[in-house]
């Protein structure tokens, strides 16, 4: 039988367990996929910690890309043998072999490795909808990204710099703010040394249009101070805690602000959007605008030491895990 990463009690990176799992034929509208190759995420550590809870026992993770074995009745789209990669759908990516929906799936092009798919799916799609979606960058526009040398932000700043925008960067350390230099960023700051809102005011004059904050608690009031008047603050991530509760009258005080809180689930729900917001992805990896760095490689047995090093910000850009 096949193996999979799973967990019957929430906590820290030792509670993960490689177990064998029955994965049996492919239900009607599902396909079973054998992976080549799972992402690792940062909302993987919050749904194993408990913080979006999840029915016990569970696997992980959300991402991942491989072959199509089979599929189950009325799936016409997808055959046996088409590469695949996939983020979202049912939990459960940490596995060798799994089935599941497939409309989730997306035809990986030819020219991109399973192991690019895989480190891109969750990521790409996040700063697909970011940036083309939740607020549309546009040519000109001045956008501050926190973990600019994270998977997410490594992909932001490269699209957003292609959309022409002036893109800033914050970071921790002086080889991060390095990395994130050659993938975009015009502007780096070390937010361990420099405060990131008087950076950003000396850098821009007003404030930035939009500020995309991964990081939550730790980043929030910084972000709000950074934007310019009617700025948009996206804060889509918790890395240092959730953003806790704020009188909304604060935003008014600080420029007539807008905050919102997206999840990719809210922008792929359809079929339709799934697909025009992969090819958006697609496009800009294969044309080479934007460069998936897989900067680390575990085995997937090895998942538990994977999210130490990722929760210890030791790694940069995309990692991945392999069967």
């Amino acid at each position: 039988m096949p193996f999979a990463i799973r967990f019957h009690q929430t906590g820290g990176p030792e509670v993960l367990r490689w177990e064998e799992v029955a994965v049996g034929d492919p239900a009607p509208g599902e396909a079973r996929v054998r992976h080549e190759a799972v992402g690792l995420n940062f909302i993987d550590t919050y749904h194993r910690g408990g913080l979006y809870p999840l029915p016990l026992p569970s696997g992980l993770g959300r991402e991942g890309a491989g072959v199509v074995e089979a599929v189950g009745d009325g799936v016409t789209d997808l055959k046996p043998g088409d590469r695949v990669a996939y983020a979202g759908g049912p939990i459960g990516a940490y596995c060798q072999v799994r089935c599941l929906p497939a409309d989730r799936l997306l035809k990986l092009p030819d020219s991109l490795s399973f192991n690019t798919g895989a480190a891109m799916m969750l990521q790409g799609l996040t700063a697909a909808y970011l940036l083309r979606r939740t607020y549309p960058v546009q040519r000109g526009d001045k956008v501050l990204i926190h973990a600019a040398a994270g998977g997410v932000g490594l992909i932001a700043c490269q699209w957003a710099k292609a959309l022409g925008a002036t893109v800033i960067g914050t970071v921790s350390t002086e080889a991060k703010a390095e990395l994130a230099g050659k993938h975009g960023c015009d502007h780096v700051i070390l937010y361990t040394r420099e405060d990131v809102a008087k950076r950003v005011r000396e850098i821009t004059g007003e404030g930035v249009a939009v500020v995309y904050d991964g990081v939550g608690k730790d980043t929030f009031m910084g972000s709000l101070d950074s934007l310019r008047p009617r700025g948009m603050l996206v804060t889509f991530g918790n890395a240092s805690g959730a953003v806790p509760p704020f009188d909304p009258l604060l935003l008014a005080q600080k420029g007539s602000l807008f905050v919102t809180r997206p999840v990719l689930d809210h922008y792929t729900s359809k079929r339709s959007e799934l697909v025009a917001l992969g090819s958006e992805l697609f496009d800009v990896v294969v044309s080479g605008q934007v460069k998936i760095e897989v900067n680390q490689t575990y085995a997937l047995a090895d998942a538990a030491q994977a999210h130490r090093d990722l929760e210890a910000r030791k790694t940069t850009g995309s990692t991945i895990l392999v069967p």
